[in-house]
């Protein structure tokens, strides 16, 4: 593992480079960037196309000392957008991460509060939703349609991101893997890892566990493909989010059978948090995708936001 990317000089070419680069820290900024070109593509498409309206912006061309505005592609306010995604997103995972770790943040709760690892990837999606829900009724765009842009971007910034989870081995792994049972092609490294030299310290030799990221980062790809196909349905706006709720609680519903986490009681059943958050997105999902099914109006979304 290499929870320092600038750890692979030190490997490959014998000398450290000054500034630690953490592998986690580099893959979301890389997941980020990489979600935000998608929907940039995808604001200029349907901005394009007549689905989404368009927003005033200062007009580059205008010459100093004089302001204009113009109506452009919602395309061009994208860095904001991710800028209020990537800092609510952090908060968001930060703390639903410490509400199912309250002991031991009351242990030592500064500790946890600024520590490098410890995110909730659905702690953060939660909180960026309400976030930039705020600010896409401000500027006047259709929430629908702006969901539906995003929806293929966020799958695959999730899987993105998980890559980034393995490499710095930060106890997002599996449960102690069966290695009896492997299949004699599948290589051991997809099957058993041992995640040495991970960033929190535990020797996994022992005991190799499921890389549960790697399965997701796979899964991730598929969905994120399934979605950017889809993306030209003929539903309703918004039909398209709902399936990306849906998808991705089966994702993650599936993973937490094979992935260490805390269990918690709740109405007698022992589960996971992000089990039952996937449970709840999955329903909504579902209700959503029923709900907006019927064929999108012929008329486009038009008009101009202030």
């Amino acid at each position: 593992m290499y929870p320092r990317l600038s750890d692979i000089f030190q490997d490959l070419f014998g000398f450290s480079l000054p500034i630690p680069i953490y592998s986690f820290g580099f893959m979301v900024a890389l997941a980020a960037m990489t979600a935000a070109w998608l929907l940039q593509k995808e604001f200029d498409r349907m901005y394009n196309i007549g689905q989404l309206s368009g927003v005033k912006i200062d007009d580059p061309t205008a010459k100093k000392g004089r302001t204009k505005q113009i109506v452009a592609s919602p395309s061009f306010i994208v860095g904001t957008f991710t800028m209020l995604a990537i800092f609510s997103g952090f908060a968001g995972a930060k703390v639903f991460h410490i509400l199912e770790n309250l002991g031991t943040f009351f242990a030592a709760p500064l500790r946890m509060i600024f520590s490098t690892g410890g995110f909730t990837f659905y702690g953060g999606l939660v909180v960026a939703g309400v976030v930039i829900a705020r600010y896409v009724k401000k500027k006047g765009l259709d929430l629908s349609s702006v969901a539906d842009a995003n929806a293929p971007g966020l799958m695959l910034a999730y899987g993105i991101g998980r890559i980034g989870c393995h490499l710095s081995g930060d106890g997002d792994w599996g449960i102690a893997a069966d290695v009896a049972a492997k299949p004699s092609w599948l290589p051991t490294w997809l099957w058993a890892e041992d995640y040495a030299n991970n960033i929190l310290g535990i020797d996994l030799s022992s005991a190799p566990v499921y890389p549960t990221p790697i399965y997701e980062f796979v899964g991730a790809s598929l969905l994120f493909m399934m979605l950017w196909r889809l993306r030209n349905h003929n539903h309703r706006k918004g039909w398209l989010f709902w399936v990306y709720l849906l998808a991705g609680g089966v994702e993650r519903l599936l993973i937490e059978q094979i992935r260490v986490n805390n269990e918690f009681d709740v109405f007698g059943i022992t589960a996971t948090q992000a089990e039952v958050l996937a449970v709840v997105f999955i329903v909504a999902g579902g209700i959503g995708m029923w709900r907006f099914w019927r064929p999108a109006e012929a008329t486009p979304e038009s008009g101009v936001t202030a």
